[in-house]
């Protein structure tokens, strides 16, 4: 992840493919209910304000190196697709035609999915970028973008890293090795 960009502006025409492209992601049931929403370079700062609040703009470190983004996808879902369509007599001795039913909800799995999809592809085309969470404003965001009917999973800032990236502190957690959280089961 990049969180330091230089202002480079994402040709919208190409990004818009490759969000095509990683909407190619699975999709429970063929639901169909994750959507990207590309926000070009010259409204990335009007997201940035909409997406924070003043103390974190002014104390984030890294505040001003992802307000020079060259763009910004919203990456959303829609729940009642899955409702709807788990409710289709091929899926419905599934109970999953409401919405609580859902033990894991496929729109947040498939949302994450289609979101690794375009880091991937945005990291083979030679540009950065970074998953930026959901963690507040997130219905100010989706009312500013214009989308309604739809929940926000998290943004993908895309642009060319300016080298100044300022390195997570989660880094120098200690944490278990890959290879440990691999388990295999035999029978």
């Amino acid at each position: 992840m990049v969180r330091s960009f230089d202002g480079t502006p994402v040709d919208p025409d190409w990004l818009d493919e490759m969000c095509a492209a990683a909407l190619w992601a699975p999709s429970a049931g063929n639901s169909a209910g994750v959507r990207m929403h590309v926000i070009g370079s010259g409204l990335v700062g009007q997201y940035v304000e909409v997406a924070t609040d003043e103390e974190w703009r002014r104390t984030a470190r890294r505040a001003a190196g992802l307000r020079r983004a060259g763009a910004v996808v919203l990456v959303t879902s829609r729940p009642q697709d899955y409702v709807e369509r788990y409710a289709e007599p091929d899926k419905a001795s599934s109970g999953l035609h409401e919405r609580d039913a859902w033990p894991v909800p496929y729109w947040h799995a498939d949302a994450a999915m289609a979101t690794m999809a375009l880091l991937l592809l945005v990291e083979e085309s030679d540009w950065q970028a970074t998953l930026w969470g959901n963690f507040r404003n997130a219905e100010a965001v989706l009312e500013w973008a214009g989308v309604a009917d739809e929940v926000l999973f998290g943004a993908v800032l895309i642009g060319k890293g300016d080298g100044n990236d300022v390195p997570s502190s989660s880094l120098a957690r200690s944490i278990p090795s890959r290879a440990s959280r691999v388990t295999r089961v035999e029978g």
